[in-house]
């Protein structure tokens, strides 16, 4: 006789379990309730520290695991295996006991993806609010309580007798009234997280293979059509075009043709193009410009997207021909995939930077230690990683660079940057690679370098009491989806800034970078990552040529500029001499500033060793300023940030005087 189900009831989850890190055997509280107390062991550390954090990491590397720990199989027994973003359903997840079972009192946890778009937490309280989630056995004789938590966690604590070899349990996620709302972004095999603490004393470790479903892009919402900022007269140049939905995810369902309108005089391209699903909804055109100008395209969509106008049109970022242009290269550097806090795959990653966002170059910068598995600990993950970037590259056309996110939760979060095939991941974690200098050593005589981000504040701020290598780290990112770190009266000011840790403020230090900006996107959405959030980043790189050799210096030379995700073109000289630029005496010197906008310019601003020398510009997209004086002495910087009436931010590497 088959005993009738044994469904769960449901208590508090004991102890705090905050899922912003999850680790290979716990889930970490990181932030909310953690202690901020310093103790002798981490009294050596700088103010900047989340000693909490930090607490907890070494906590989880130190813990013992039972071998029941991580043990059974997992399957998704019902519930789609493909859902369109934001859609509600409901999923049965099976969990199949291993040879050790899970003793009396262990806990078998299910989770969905903590990060960002899975925002229906799974509750066994209310069946008619969203999460509701229920628990069964058929095995006779054990009892099954629900451990309610927070941030997309439950465990299913075993008790009346422990759960023998075979023996399942069935987790129905959205089992109420209303369902569960899946992932509000694109994601190929977004995951049902199941880890194990199977003798129950309080330590869990992920299963091996947990349960996986394709999250799809919703109804098509707006047409992207990317151009060059800056081209030569007569060059054939390549024109992306890209379909998203109102989340800037790609792929939505909708086939047609885009039908370029109002073709400016000089600009030779085709009238239409298909663009359909095969394709991903991306497509690219070649084009030419035969006479010096600014331009933009036009373009509507055949049939119209609904709900617009049939003569509704999209607009490209504006590219300026000349005889002789300096190339503008648009990079990110700095974002995430589910291999750490992040969603999708690494392949979609990159072709999303390719094929939506049209980048030249990009990044991609998993966590060494902190998601759901860490990299550091699965090895496996940064050979994927190594593979797919060097699977993407293609020098002249697109630039990939091999990286990963040194995540210390002591000195501050910095990216380390391989322009190369293959790279060491050293680990924030290990104690020898646990400070800058000696993650710098490391890497000293390679072809790599380093650069610090979010440094004023945000999750944890820099700690600028080490002064970086020129050669290792001649860049620092100010702007990202988490703000500003240029200086207290920058626009989009990060949050939680330091008094005194801004960049300007290290400048004033007799610190030297160049600076750029780039999205940390954990959305997928390298080079729009401002589409999902109040403000992005992008790194505008002045080189000769698309390729690895010539970026890197490039950066090392400090011929870069920042934006907060628009495509300003910005152009400054100091007496002949470019952004980024040492100069070695003072005196006066001639500044010159060209700046187009992606929209209406609302004002210039000129830095001055911390002086702020406003000009306006009217609302006009195009400005050439009149020639400055600028009077600069030795240990003097200058740079130059330019603000747009929408929102769009620029900042010129600043010139230094020896």
């Amino acid at each position: 006789m088959v005993p009738e189900p044994s469904h769960a009831s449901s208590r508090p989850l004991l102890g705090p379990l905050v899922c912003v890190a999850v680790a290979a055997g716990t889930w970490i509280a990181c932030s909310e309730g953690a202690d901020p107390v310093v103790d002798d062991e981490f009294a050596h550390f700088p103010p900047t520290a989340v000693v909490s954090v930090v607490r907890n990491l070494r906590a989880d590397l130190e813990a013992p695991r039972h071998a029941s720990d991580g043990g059974g199989t997992a399957w998704l027994e019902d519930g789609p295996r493909e859902v369109m973003i934001s859609t509600r359903h409901a999923w049965t997840v099976v969990y199949e006991a291993g040879p050790l079972g899970v003793a009396l009192g262990g806990v078998v946890y299910f989770m969905t993806s903590p990060y960002w778009g899975w925002d229906d937490s799974p509750q066994a309280a209310y069946d008619d609010l969203p999460g509701f989630t229920e628990a069964t056995t058929e095995a006779e004789g054990v009892e099954l309580d629900l451990l309610e938590s927070r941030d997309n966690l439950i465990g299913v604590h075993i008790g009346g007798r422990a759960l023998r070899e075979g023996e399942r349990i069935r987790i129905v996620y959205g089992a109420g009234k209303v369902g569960a709302r899946a992932d509000k972004f694109r994601e190929k095999g977004s995951t049902f997280w199941i880890a194990v603490d199977g003798d129950g004393d309080g330590v869990r470790k992920l299963i091996d293979e947990c349960p996986r479903i394709d999250v799809v892009a919703g109804p098509p919402s707006g047409l992207w059509i990317t151009v060059p900022t800056a081209v030569a007269v007569g060059e054939e140049v390549r024109v992306a075009l890209a379909l998203t939905d109102a989340r800037g995810n790609a792929g939505p369902d909708w086939s047609g043709d885009v039908v370029f309108v109002e073709v400016p005089e000089g600009v030779e391209l085709p009238e239409r193009v298909p663009l359909g699903p095969e394709s991903g909804g991306t497509a690219s055109v070649d084009a030419r410009i035969t006479t010096t100008g600014l331009f933009t395209l036009h373009a509507r969509l055949d049939p119209p997207l609904p709900g617009t106008p049939d003569d509704f049109s999209y607009t490209s970022n504006p590219t300026l021909a000349s005889e002789s242009p300096r190339r503008v290269l648009w990079a990110d550097l700095h974002g995430h995939s589910q291999l750490s806090d992040g969603t999708g795959t690494a392949e979609d990653y990159f072709r999303y930077a390719r094929d939506v966002s049209a980048l030249d170059v990009v990044a991609l910068t998993d966590h060494d230690h902190w998601g759901v598995r860490f990299i550091d600990q699965n090895l496996e993950m940064w050979d994927e990683i190594q593979r797919v970037t060097k699977e993407f590259h293609e020098p002249n056309r697109f630039v990939t660079l091999l990286g990963y996110e040194w995540t210390s939760w002591i000195h501050g979060h910095r990216h380390v940057l391989y322009f190369q095939d293959e790279g060491e991941l050293h680990s924030s974690m290990d104690p020898e690679k646990e400070s800058p200098a000696q993650l710098w050593d490391a890497l000293r005589g390679q072809q790599a370098l380093t650069f610090a981000h979010h440094s004023a504040g945000g999750p944890i701020g820099t700690d600028w009491s080490y002064v970086p290598d020129p050669v290792i780290e001649p860049i620092t990112e100010i702007m990202s989806v988490h703000g500003s770190s240029e200086a207290r009266d920058s626009p989009q000011r990060i949050y939680s800034s330091i008094p005194g840790n801004f960049v300007r403020d290290v400048l004033d230090r007799g610190m030297r970078f160049g600076f750029i900006g780039s999205g940390d996107s954990h959305d997928g959405h390298p080079g729009l990552t401002h589409l999902a959030g109040p403000q992005g980043g992008l790194a505008a790189i002045l080189a000769d040529e698309l390729t690895r050799e010539s970026v890197l210096e490039a950066m090392r030379a400090r011929r870069v500029y920042a934006t907060n995700g628009e495509r300003i073109l910005l152009r400054a000289s100091l007496s002949g001499h470019r952004m980024g630029s040492t100069l070695e005496e003072g005196g006066t010197y001639e500044l010159r500033v060209h700046v187009v906008g992606t929209g209406p310019l609302s004002a210039v601003d000129v830095i001055h060793s911390g002086e702020l020398y406003s000009i306006d510009c009217g609302g006009e997209q195009e400005v050439i300023l009149p020639t400055l004086a600028a009077e600069l002495e030795a240990g003097d910087y200058l740079y130059v940030r330019v603000r747009q009436e929408n929102g769009g931010l620029a900042w010129s590497s600043p010139f230094y005087v020896d």
